[in-house]
């Protein structure tokens, strides 16, 4: 496979900067072109509804890399340019073509266009003071609105949902979250690391609707939102809403350069997409599981929206491109920091596995170990750093805990697990 000819990144975020830095560190000896749709050098996301928000980090801080490395990497960094349109010609090489008009040839090519937040299809969606949190503008605009409301309502109890109320409680707002399901973060932890979580919000000041939808915002005569109607008939004041009710992957460019896509730019485990040369990474990637684990067994497919598998699929991709083994193989592995609550979760639980609670030894810990039969799959922990490296690393070692043992809260996990590695030896 040769490394010596055009290679294009579009995107330039954290897949697609790691993808073209590692492509470059693995023995692509061709040109590296990463084209970013932002005026922004590359920068990390996940401050934006944290510390940025707060104020604390510049724009400038949240860069992924400094201004003289991409020059030294040999990697050509266009910003503010948006790919409209690919041209595939079968055999891994084509043409990529700008909004603006500008063009780019490639022998091999890699979609990192990330995703973009859903909005709800809900009357009063397109009032000013009605926004979404995707990118540094967005943030900046979500900030100078915070310090000019009083009532912010959060649409979505996810992580940036939670994320955000929690900043705006610190600033003197008063923050509701409104969350469809019966407990905040229902598609990311069990019911019991819910409840703790949600408990935290509440005591920091947070309101906290839960089995509620709202049916419409409301505005006034200038277009600017006043207030959201719920499904029940309650009224909320707002000068601000957050829509944070999930994203979705940006594939429209290769579903128009006919890739297969289905949730995402489907690859499978080398980060191919269906022609078998272009590569996707990142969170526009529909991919197999890459839990560690037996091979051969099916693994469902699925997309990651994290820093951690944005670094290592792009890792696995990269060697790819240069025609070694690229196989991605990694225990995912996620964080949030809300305000005075961290969570961390490693492995990927089900809704029907089972849930083993450890209280912390002070209040507002807890980790929660998840069972699938007999067989430790994930771990939920709540401001337990500590707890979480352990297991996350005996997680990824395939060291196994009896459920018997995860019980006895008499001794940490810690020990638990040596105890078990002996046991196994022997």
């Amino acid at each position: 496979m040769s490394v010596d000819g055009r290679l294009l990144v579009v995107g330039a975020g954290q897949a697609g900067v790691q993808v073209a830095s590692s492509a470059r560190e693995f023995g692509w000896r061709g040109t590296i072109t990463l084209v970013g749709q932002e005026p922004y050098a590359p920068y990390g996301r996940p401050p934006l509804s944290k510390d940025f928000l707060r104020g604390e980090s510049p724009v400038e801080s949240l860069a992924l890399r400094t201004a003289s490395f991409y020059a030294e990497q040999r990697i050509d960094l266009l910003l503010n340019e948006e790919i409209g349109q690919l041209s595939l010609d079968g055999t891994g090489a084509g043409t990529a073509t700008s909004v603006s008009g500008r063009r780019w040839a490639f022998e091999r090519l890699v979609l990192a266009t990330g995703a973009q937040p859903r909005r709800l299809p809900i009357e009063g969606d397109d009032l000013a003071g009605a926004l979404v949190l995707r990118d540094v503008r967005d943030a900046q605009k979500l900030a100078g609105c915070l310090a000019e409301v009083t009532d912010l309502v959060v649409v979505g109890g996810g992580f940036v949902g939670l994320e955000v109320a929690a900043a705006a409680v610190a600033a003197g707002v008063r923050a509701t979250v409104v969350e469809a399901a019966a407990a905040v973060l229902n598609r990311v932890v069990s019911p019991a690391a819910a409840g703790i979580v949600e408990a935290a919000h509440r005591a920091a000041g947070v309101r906290v609707l839960t089995g509620v939808r709202p049916r419409r915002l409301r505005g006034d005569a200038g277009g600017t939102v006043t207030g959201v109607e719920l499904e029940d008939g309650r009224e909320l004041p707002a000068q601000l809403v957050l829509m944070g009710v999930g994203a979705e992957p940006r594939d429209g460019l290769a579903r128009n350069a006919g890739l297969h896509c289905d949730n995402g730019i489907v690859v499978d485990d080398r980060s191919l997409a269906s022609d078998g040369f272009t590569l996707a990474v990142g969170d526009c990637a529909s991919l197999p599981d890459p839990s560690p684990g037996p091979e051969g067994l099916s693994r469902p497919r699925l997309r990651l929206e994290s820093v951690d598998n944005a670094v290592e699929q792009a890792k696995a991709a990269a060697q790819t491109l240069v025609g070694a083994d690229g196989t991605y193989r990694s225990l995912p592995w996620f964080w949030s920091e809300q305000g005075d609550v961290k969570l961390q979760i490693a492995g990927l639980a089900r809704p029907e596995d089972e849930s083993i609670v450890r209280p912390g030894t002070r209040a507002g810990r807890a980790t929660v170990l998840r069972y699938r039969g007999e067989q430790l799959v994930a771990v939920e922990c709540v401001n337990n750093p500590a707890e979480f490296l352990v297991v996350r690393k005996a997680l990824g070692a395939g060291t196994p805990l009896p459920r018997d043992k995860a019980v006895d809260t008499t001794l940490p996990l810690k020990k638990h697990f040596a105890v078990q590695t002996v046991a196994d030896r022997t």
